[in-house]
């Protein structure tokens, strides 16, 4: 592809000579004669690099180029001025100058100046592409886990990402990672040259969502001066992620309904349908389905959203993937601290799978951060952890204790059972806790994670006294209804 560039100077015989010469060299070339004629021109022709005259007849070249780089903040502009004006140059530069020529120049001196700032835009896309490939190997390598959970995101990733426009929903509580996923998957699909943009839809007022998302046209509003491109516009070829997307509000979400319906939409102020080809990824940590409900959120939108739809466990739920992540994180900031840990000690292991992670795999990461910041190893011991990893009871552990219908009645009928089991005889307390156990897991249908949670344990800690009781040929022969959690459980 050809570099576009735009030379605007107001002498005829100064911009055909500069067209021809750049022509030949193989630039695509546009002229303009003023400020009017230049920012027209620019709409148009959308150059990378702008040969820029400081004086003109309707303005200043140099109040010309920062609403150019505002319009496109990655153009390079070359700046021509008169021979001596050493303030204009310095100022020139400050306001994001590429190079400047002083006159008079020969065009050889262009030729240099054009080639110079269209090399370094290349630079800059590369920098671009490298730090995307690098966010993507990072993506990658935090998306770990062994867990069936993991095991089956990670190929229903694979399969969304080998798709061309397919829109995806991720659900999961705050810190499970759904950002990582919209990055996997922009990262494994065709679409990973271009660009991955991100918003987080609770950070803005409904306008200036509206606004960061569709831009606006010149004089849409008061302080519009000039056009801005949004976020859908400028994502063109690439990956949208909106983060929080249940935090939209109506007219928001209508409008973005109408883009995904035919991948169309209006600038704010607009009159003009504009397209674009892009993959929209949402996340939320809300119930959507109870927001539709309440009116707050378009059932049409959910299910427009929801053509595919990854739920991400809590970090609870996923048993070794702790102790996993936990030596990831620890490999990492050891070596970005460096200092000399190198695992993680027997007595924090059980700590942390006991731990109910409210703060999910975002809480492992700080925590793990925080200690290799502070304490010394070569090994994370359990003395390194803070008071909440204390050993308690599962009573007093009360966010990991999750109630379920009718709890009050199955105590009042466990107990009267274990007091109509025998006169005067004393049931061991290991008789009493798995059968207990027992009747939990039935209430829960067999599902050992929600079973884990009413019970105030770990997943983890659940199967322990599961093969601790009947031992681990049992327990492996024994029918295995839930290795998969259910749908509730992710």
């Amino acid at each position: 592809m050809r570099t576009r560039v735009l030379v605007v100077d107001d002498e005829p015989l100064v911009r055909r000579s500069m067209e021809h010469a750049l022509t030949d060299q193989g630039f695509e070339v546009r002229t303009a004669a003023s400020v009017a004629e230049g920012f027209t021109a620019f709409e148009t022709l959308r150059p990378q690099v702008v040969v820029l005259d400081v004086r003109l007849p309707d303005g200043s070249g140099l109040e010309m180029l920062p609403r150019l780089r505002r319009i496109d903040p990655g153009v390079k502009v070359v700046m021509v001025t008169a021979f001596g004006e050493t303030a204009q140059v310095v100022r020139a530069m400050k306001l994001g100058a590429a190079d400047f020529l002083k006159k008079p120049y020969d065009l050889e001196e262009l030729l240099h100046a054009v080639r110079s700032a269209a090399k370094s835009l290349q630079r800059d896309r590369r920098l671009k592409v490298y730090r995307r490939q690098d966010q993507a190997r990072k993506a990658r390598s935090q998306m770990l886990g062994t867990s069936p959970a993991m095991l089956g995101i990670r190929e229903l990733v694979r399969k969304v990402a080998a798709s061309a426009t397919t829109t995806v929903l991720v659900m999961g509580e705050s810190g499970t990672g759904k950002e990582l996923v919209a990055r996997a998957i922009h990262s494994q699909s065709g679409r990973r040259e271009s660009p991955l943009l991100e918003v987080n839809c609770s950070t803005f007022q409904e306008n200036l969502l509206e606004n960061e998302l569709f831009g606006h046209e010149k004089g849409a509003f008061t302080g519009a001066n000039y056009l801005k491109r949004g976020l859908v516009e400028l994502c063109d070829g690439g990956t949208l992620f909106l983060d929080e997307v249940s935090e939209m509000t109506p007219r928001v979400q209508a409008k973005l309904l109408r883009f995904l319906d035919n991948q169309a939409f209006k600038r704010v102020g607009g009159n003009v349908d504009l397209s674009v080809d892009l993959r929209l990824i949402a996340a939320t940590n809300a119930d959507l389905e109870r927001r539709i409900a309440s009116g707050a959120f378009r059932a049409d939108l959910y299910f427009r959203l929801k053509v595919v739809s990854i739920h991400l466990p809590p970090l609870r739920d996923r048993g070794d993937d702790i102790l996993l992540l936990a030596e990831a994180f620890l490999e990492r900031f050891s070596r970005e601290f460096r200092k000399d840990f190198h695992r993680v000690g027997p007595d924090a292991v059980e700590r942390l799978r006991q731990h109910a992670w409210p703060g999910n795999v975002r809480e492992l990461e700080n925590l793990i951060e925080r200690i290799v910041l502070l304490e010394e190893g070569p090994e994370l011991r359990a003395a390194h952890l803070p008071p909440e990893f204390r050993p308690v009871s599962a009573r007093a552990r009360g966010a990991a204790v999750e109630p379920i219908e009718g709890g009050e009645a199955l105590v009042r009928s466990f107990c009267d059972r274990l007091g109509a089991a025998g006169s005067n005889r004393l049931p061991p307390l290991r008789e009493v806790t798995d059968a207990y156990i027992d009747l939990v897991l039935g209430e829960c249908a067999g599902n050992r994670s929600r079973a884990a949670r009413a019970l105030g344990l770990s997943r983890q800690g659940l199967l322990e006294r599961i093969r601790r009781r009947k031992g681990a040929e049992a327990c492996e022969s024994a029918p295995q209804a839930d290795d998969v959690p259910d749908t509730a459980d992710l």
